[in-house]
């Protein structure tokens, strides 16, 4: 099994920067691709950002494009997410994701993902 760990959030304004990182308790890392999802309230959970097993291939939400950057650190079994010019709607709870197929694809739903972490609290003012 997959246990997931995400870190990193907190209160920033709006412009700000953050660093979400997710941590995963698992020895074969390298395998999964992972993603980033977050979840405002009264919302459903939304696709954020996809990478590889390898890191070479990405995907983003639109909403995200040229803001955010999804990487990972396969030797520390760690994957991140670096946000810039944050705005009060990027304001969620910001889940990590992997999936068990090592097979690259667009990957956008949350049923096409088998682990998720608990979640950490991003909230930004404007």
């Amino acid at each position: 099994q997959v246990q997931l760990a995400e870190s990193g959030g907190g209160l920033v304004q709006a412009g700000g920067s953050l660093r979400l990182s997710c941590a995963a308790s698992v020895r074969t890392f390298s395998s999964y691709p992972m993603a980033w999802f977050r979840q405002a309230p009264g919302k459903e959970r939304e696709f954020v950002a996809a990478i590889s097993w390898g890191g070479r291939n990405t995907d983003y939400a639109d909403s995200v494009e040229g803001r955010f950057t999804i990487s990972r650190d396969n030797a520390k079994n760690k994957m991140y997410l670096q946000m810039n010019s944050l705005k009060p709607e990027d304001t969620a709870v910001y889940y990590c994701a992997a999936r068990r197929t090592t097979a690259w694809g667009t990957y956008r739903t949350v049923g096409d993902y088998d682990y998720w972490g608990q979640g950490t609290q991003v909230t930004v003012s404007s």
